[in-house]
């Protein structure tokens, strides 16, 4: 019985303190916010398991109220702190409940106390970080564990020898972001924004977690498709393998096993699937279930669950002489919106999986079959709902260093950007970073490392690297930047209607950005003052009826060699009201119905009759 009373008074206690928390936090400044951000629960934010894709059944998330400072670069670790910040929203965010601005001569810390599962024991123990923006610096129990530069890729460190299983452990994190101060990539953020550029980000954006494995575990597991030979060939990346470690993988459709194998010795495993296997496109995004295990002498050391799909990206002539996007070697017109997934309340960071999921759902239910995802990524959770709805993405590598810069000398031979030998460096690693991350991903379909010139250099070597990367999908490598004879696509960028000014016979010709109908909807946007778009319209109908009439010049230009189209944009942007939708996701400004009828053309305009 006084154990029982004990666990009530415990249970009371925790409750007590989880209701202090929720009290004393609240969302800084007085902008428009999403409804997702009036339920937010600082006990249990961004609760969803991170990594869909390489996923295992223990886990801690450390998302929450944290303490933060900000401090001169190069300072000591603050004794106190400032207050508390909701990780992982960024600290310039309303949801951080901070809302401040750090500047390049400082640096944001961050700490918090954390308790390892007695059960854990035996295991090493992973601190997982989704993004920090941008240099990171990580302490447990004050022992340097790790840093890592970059604002877009995650990152782990085995935290194990610095840890007291079951007992009070410590994180210090210190981050410097230096935003458009330095070459970093940053995409649109600037540190006085207006027009198409946005409020800084800084410090931790995506969940924070703790992950227990076994010194010989999975690292990636990456599933490369051929629906022509029908087979899969699967790499088991791990960590800490040691000679005769037995990797096997099943492929399962529901609860049957379709195929199997199994290697030693780190070596890929290729499985037969059906002569019949399913295909994954956007009408049909079929996903086979993949579980994967790894054996030491004889004992199962790991398990992982994953998925994959039988799926084929390529391009080639029609009999009009066209070169065409192909999907499981059929024509396909990719079409969909620019998407450059910021938030009024969280800037970089959604406030909830279901505020993620959203913006997804409604490019689906608007009639499109792609999204550009715009010199950003995202939590690989995006990535993840993109492969179960069955969307098309072009991955754009975020942009940094020096600003746009067009110097084209004539046709396909554009003057190149001068990097220095550490903004070149950075670049590659940054971007080599996010493609071995994404590259499991099967939505992904075209890979973007320029947008505009901005900080396009070495074109032809870049394309070409890219594709060494990954094979398996196209690459556009400058989307509507400096033209070079490079890559599977060329790709032009017009507004506010659709133009076809070049044309390219040997690759794919794609209209990258138009648009921008601009539309403000008061009590629903950034500032109802300042405003900014391509062109403007003062009701829903002017909007959709200008919205038709660039589709159907579109249309009419798919027969003379467009094979894709992004209309710019999802939603508004803080000062932008060319959206779709409005910022806060609370208002569809163009006529859904009109809008899907149209796209739906499109998408169907490269069907043979």
């Amino acid at each position: 019985m006084l154990n029982l009373k004990k666990a009530i008074s415990s249970l009371a206690l925790a409750a007590i303190v989880a209701s202090s928390a929720q009290a004393e936090y609240s969302p800084a400044g007085d902008r428009i916010k999403t409804r997702w951000a009036e339920t937010i629960d600082v006990n249990n934010v961004w609760a969803e398991y991170p990594r869909p894709i390489l996923q295992r059944d223990a886990w801690q998330n450390l998302n929450g109220l944290w303490n933060y400072a900000i401090t001169p670069v190069g300072s000591a670790k603050p004794t106190t702190y400032e207050g508390e910040i909701l990780v992982p929203f960024c600290i310039e965010s309303s949801l951080s409940g901070v809302g401040k601005h750090v500047g390049v001569d400082n640096e944001l810390w961050y700490n918090r106390s954390f308790t390892v599962p007695k059960s854990w024991k035996g295991s090493n123990v992973m601190l997982n970080f989704g993004a920090v923006d941008w240099r990171a610096d990580v302490w447990v129990n004050g022992v340097k564990v790790g840093s890592h530069t970059g604002g877009y890729a995650a990152f782990s460190f085995d935290i194990t020898p610095a840890l007291v299983i079951g007992g009070n452990n410590t994180i210090d994190v210190c981050v410097y972001d230096g935003t458009d101060s330095g070459y970093q990539p940053r995409g649109k953020q600037v540190r006085n924004p207006g027009g198409v550029w946005y409020t800084e980000v800084t410090g931790i954006w995506q969940t924070v977690w703790l992950e227990p494995v076994a010194p010989v575990h999975v690292k990636q597991l990456k599933a490369t498709a051929d629906i022509d030979k029908h087979t899969i060939d699967f790499n088991v990346a791990t960590t800490g393998c040691p000679m005769g470690t037995l990797a096997e993988v099943r492929v399962l459709d529901g609860n049957k096993v379709v195929a199997s194998g199994k290697s030693i010795n780190g070596e890929p495993i290729k499985v037969n699937m059906p002569t019949d296997a399913k295909l994954w496109s956007p009408d049909s995004p079929f996903l086979y279930d993949v579980k994967a295990t790894l054996s030491v002498n004889g004992k199962q050391v790991d398990s992982v669950k994953s998925y994959v799909a039988m799926r084929k990206v390529s391009t080639k002539r029609d009999a009009s002489g066209i070169m065409r996007l192909q999907l499981n070697n059929a024509d396909i017109f990719h079409f969909g919106p620019l998407d450059q997934g910021w938030w009024p309340d969280g800037l970089y960071t959604a406030p909830s999986y279901e505020a993620l999921i959203y913006d997804i759902d409604m490019t689906k239910k608007l009639g499109f079959n792609m999204i550009r995802k715009h010199i950003k990524v995202e939590p690989e959770l995006w990535y993840s709902y993109c492969d179960k709805a069955g969307i098309l993405v072009w991955q754009d590598m975020p942009s940094g260093d020096a600003t746009p810069q067009w110097q084209m000398h004539k046709y396909f031979e554009g003057a190149e950007f001068e990097r220095s030998p550490e903004s070149e460096a950075n670049y590659r690693k940054e971007w080599a970073e996010i493609v071995s991350q994404l590259s499991v991903h099967p939505c992904i379909n075209m890979w973007v490392p320029f947008n505009e010139a901005w900080g396009q250099f070495k074109t032809q070597e870049i394309a070409k690297w890219t594709k060494e990367m990954d094979p398996t999908r196209l690459v556009n490598p400058a989307s509507g930047g400096n033209f070079f004879t490079c890559g599977d696509v060329v790709d032009l960028h017009n507004y506010p209607e659709p133009k076809m000014y070049l044309y390219d016979a040997q690759r794919v010709t794609v209209l990258g950005e138009y648009g921008g109908i601009g539309l403000l909807i008061k009590g629903h946007s950034w500032d109802d003052e300042r405003t900014w778009g391509y062109v403007k319209y003062t009701t829903e109908k002017e909007v959709t009826d200008a919205y038709v009439e660039y589709a159907q010049l579109l249309l009419d230009l798919v027969p003379r060699g467009f094979s894709a189209a992004v209309y710019t944009q999802t939603t508004d942007v803080e000062i932008e009201v060319n959206g779709l939708l409005t910022y806060d996701r609370k208002v569809v400004k163009l006529d859904e119905s009109r809008v899907r009828a149209i796209n739906q053309k499109l998408l169907h305009s490269l069907d043979k009759k």
